[in-house]
């Protein structure tokens, strides 16, 4: 089965870490309001023996359950020579383990009314299973099979090997856009290991040693380096029971080492010029941002929304329907256990005036430093983000993913349900605080995709 890869963490909002009950079952509420009205009261949690944190959010009128298994290891992990280990992992997990050989996790999955795929970060490699009530002491021991027996067997390592390498060609080489942002994120990180892309280097894809996987695996792939959520047509007893009886057997190891780099702060401008055969010219800027936790980061998320969502966005009505001088803007902001990046993005036609864009571009970024949003463009992105928080958690996947994100990026589950109240808190002050921290042209990096000529005229402008 194709595998995602996600590259961004995702607009993750609202500030603060807190820590977790350990050791013990607890629920979310205080005593003064009754339990059925209380956010997350149907949610509890339970830490075994061997450090695996298990969540559990109980929903008896929807008869299927979702499984996300949540290690804390990505991009972020790795180092010259192994970079893309952790992308790999997310293939090598679905190739066979000691009970279950290869191509028995999906075929198993499948024949009991479930599916599966998984995704890597920067920051974390998930794996999520969908599946039938029916099914779930079967899942438990899929699970626990590849998390204590997974075979890292050399032929199936060359073979996935290849598929990652087709991978990168697809989703980097051969892709415009994603070749500029990976010569990007290169660039604006200097120290900080945000700046190996998830897919990994070429040279280090060619290379990997059997002693790295193996290594890696027994390093980041144990128990106490996850959180397990399940959410659906379950009760927390009978998740803690299955957890116990299939999980809590595989040892625990020692805690990997913490990622110690800070980024430096950027004192100047970096430009990166991609010169490719291509139909259309992209410009691309970077800005150094925040971390997940960051208190400022439900602002960030807003004006990114104010700026790039939507048609009556400032950068499309600006850009795309004043000036037609882009066919697309967009724009995001990463969320990771480090400051990541601001994205902005300008999608040109054939031809267009990479210049005046970015110009553009410049002075709608200039005028939010300078004068702010209008009480209508913060009511409308607080409108929007609210509306999409509201939505995510309507499925039992969407609420296994806001309960990973909250647990893992912030520390605490329970910070989830006051996500609506932080969106409202946002004031225009602080959305225009946050544009003069992270919109400065010292703290930015600009990438430009500049199409090149074929043959005879790609010469002549290497001479001029």
């Amino acid at each position: 089965m194709l595998r995602q890869k996600l590259l961004v963490t995702g607009l993750v909002l609202l500030a603060g870490t807190a820590a977790c009950a350990q050791g013990r079952s607890v629920t979310a509420g205080t005593e003064a309001t009754p339990a059925a009205q209380k956010p997350g009261a149907q949610v509890r949690t339970k830490t075994l023996k061997n450090g695996l944190k298990v969540i559990v959010w109980a929903d008896p009128d929807n008869p299927s359950v979702s499984l996300y298994n949540w290690f804390r290891v990505g991009s972020r992990n790795e180092r010259p020579g192994i970079t893309g280990l952790s992308h790999f992992f997310e293939h090598m997990m679905f190739n066979g383990a000691k009970k279950y050989g290869p191509g028995e996790f999906d075929r198993v999955m499948e024949a009991h009314g479930g599916r599966n795929n998984a995704y890597t970060s920067e920051d974390v490699t998930v794996y999520q299973d969908w599946f039938p009530r029916s099914a779930l002491e079967k899942i438990f021991d899929l699970e626990a099979d590849r998390l204590q027996n997974l075979a890292i067997d050399p032929k199936v390592v060359e073979s996935e090997r290849g598929v990652v390498y087709s991978e990168r060609r697809s989703s980097v080489d051969n892709d415009n856009s994603g070749l500029l942002m990976e010569q990007v994120q290169a660039t604006a990180f200097v120290a900080h290991p945000y700046q190996i892309p998830v897919i990994g280097w070429p040279s280090d894809i060619e290379s990997w040693k059997q002693e790295d996987l193996e290594r890696y695996f027994r390093t980041y792939y144990a128990p106490n380096n996850a959180t397990l959520i399940v959410v659906g047509a379950v009760t927390p007893e009978e998740i803690f029971s299955l957890a116990e009886k299939y999980l809590e057997p595989i040892p625990a190891q020692p805690a990997p080492e913490p990622v110690r780099t800070q980024e430096p702060p950027q004192q100047g401008e970096r430009r990166v010029v991609v010169r490719k055969l291509a139909q259309a010219p992209l410009l691309q800027m970077a800005f150094h941002g925040l971390k997940a936790s960051d208190a400022e980061a439900p602002a960030l998320d807003l004006l990114v929304r104010i700026l790039t969502e939507g048609d009556s966005s400032r950068l499309h009505r600006r850009l795309v329907e004043e000036e037609q001088v882009a066919i697309g803007v967009g724009g995001y902001r990463g969320a990771g256990f480090d400051p990541s990046l601001t994205w902005m993005l300008v999608d040109l036609p054939p031809g267009g005036d990479l210049g005046k864009a970015e110009t553009l571009l410049d002075e709608e970024l200039a005028k939010v430093v300078s004068a702010g949003v209008s009480d209508a463009e913060l009511r409308k992105a607080k409108n929007i983000a609210v509306a999409e928080f509201w939505r995510s958690l309507e499925t039992n996947s969407g609420r296994a993913q806001a309960l990973g994100t909250y647990e893992v990026f912030h520390g605490d589950w329970q910070k989830l349900f006051s996500a609506p109240e932080r969106y409202e808190a946002v004031t225009r002050e602080q959305v225009q605080k946050v544009a003069a921290r992270v919109f400065a042209r010292n703290n930015r990096s600009v990438g430009v995709l500049v199409p090149e000529a074929e043959a005879d005229e790609a010469k002549k402008e290497a001479a001029r």
